[in-house]
């Protein structure tokens, strides 16, 4: 079995370790921890790196913002199911 589980560090807890050690067959298991931070991976290519930044700009200034009701989130959602 592979998984791969994405999670902060509160959330690491008995109960996820219980319920973990209950997917899994015996005998030995690896386990692998690190840190994981999603905008640094986002950074690596320079065109994602310039498109994220004009974003965060355009966002702290206000600017090229869409404004969407929640009522048509809900809907696109439910219309994709």
């Amino acid at each position: 079995m592979h998984a791969t589980y994405t999670l902060t560090k509160d959330e690491l807890n008995y109960e996820f370790l219980d319920n973990l050690k209950k997917m899994l067959d015996d005998g030995e298991i690896r386990l692998t921890v690190e840190n994981y931070d999603e905008t640094e991976y986002l950074m690596r290519s320079g065109k994602n790196h310039e498109h994220l930044m004009k974003g965060i700009n355009d966002t702290n200034s206000n600017k090229n913002l869409i404004e969407v009701p929640f009522e048509d989130i809900f809907k696109t959602s439910n219309e994709e199911d």
